[in-house]
């Protein structure tokens, strides 16, 4: 499925601000037009005066419109739109998304968040709900984190299984715009201790190399549907997957994940590496829904 439009959230916070300019320059690179979303939550303006629930919607025009302006200096001649949601920011940013999605005749679109919201009275607006829409979202999600630096034309995905080749493709679809370097990354932890359990680590050891021949299989998949592609494959013996990344990402200009969403979770909406990668990761981070 091709890439589509672009939607992202704001709030009127500085990590907003950097999602803005990120989705952007997004956009731009896929000629795609890009749709802001200001929500605010109306079951919450309800409870306040007639008075003060009209400034609410007021601002969350003014802060749409000022990032409008913002996306329109980052990247010039892009189509944007703006609207201001009446359900709650995830919501708003989920049904937006099928909306584009369905103008722009089944390309999916892409939904881009900031890692942080404005706090206080903003949370009327658009807050922080990263992990509420990657844990929701049937197309790609994007969290903006990291700070501000160089392009290093190096795109990351973390590669398990077969199923993570929908996180392979928009991982090379984004190297190729651009005109990066495409690693593949799988990262085993080892069952550690077992001492003469011999049998344990026969059936751990045939579990990894059954997973990282699945890895080596992606890679040949990557290539033939990527040819102009710098592409390279790494299997990591590491204590902690999720740490791998984290410090792939230092060096990254995004690091893309397949969506794990854990079918009884306490706390968490997506997968444990997926989850910790997008609370400690230096760069953007994309969560693809599996295939």
């Amino acid at each position: 499925m091709s890439e589509g439009p672009v939607v992202v959230g704001t709030d009127g916070s500085a990590g907003a601000a950097r999602a803005v300019l990120w989705a952007a320059r997004e956009a731009a690179l896929r000629h795609q037009p890009l749709h802001i979303v200001c929500a605010v939550d109306l079951d919450l303006a309800r409870r306040l005066s007639a008075e003060t629930a009209s400034r609410v919607r007021e601002a969350a025009l003014s802060l749409a419109a000022e990032a409008a302006a913002a996306a329109s200096d980052g990247a010039p001649g892009l189509v944007v739109t703006t609207e201001v949601g009446q359900e709650p920011a995830a919501d708003s940013l989920l049904r937006a998304a099928a909306a584009v999605a369905l103008r722009a005749e089944g390309a999916r679109a892409t939904i881009v968040v900031g890692s942080r919201g404005a706090g206080g009275f903003s949370t009327l607006l658009l807050g922080s709900v990263g992990l509420a829409v990657a844990g929701r979202a049937s197309c790609p999600v994007v969290v903006v984190r990291g700070p501000e630096r160089p392009p290093s034309r190096v795109v990351v995905v973390g590669v398990r299984d077969e199923k993570d080749l929908g996180a392979v493709r928009f991982a090379g679809q984004a190297a190729r715009r651009r005109k990066a370097a495409l690693r593949l990354l799988s990262a085993w932890s080892y069952v550690q201790y077992v001492g003469s359990m011999v049998p344990l680590a026969d059936e751990v050891r045939k579990t990894v190399e059954a997973e990282a021949a699945a890895s080596t299989r992606v890679l040949g998949s990557v290539q033939e549907e990527f040819p102009d592609l710098r592409v390279t494959e790494e299997v990591a013996r590491a204590p902690s997957p999720a740490g791998e990344l984290v410090a792939a990402s230092s060096h990254t200009d995004l690091v893309v994940l397949g969506a794990r969403r854990p079918a009884h979770h306490v706390g968490r909406a997506v997968g444990r590496v997926a989850h910790a990668v997008l609370q400690h990761a230096q760069c953007p981070v994309a969560i693809v829904p599996r295939e």
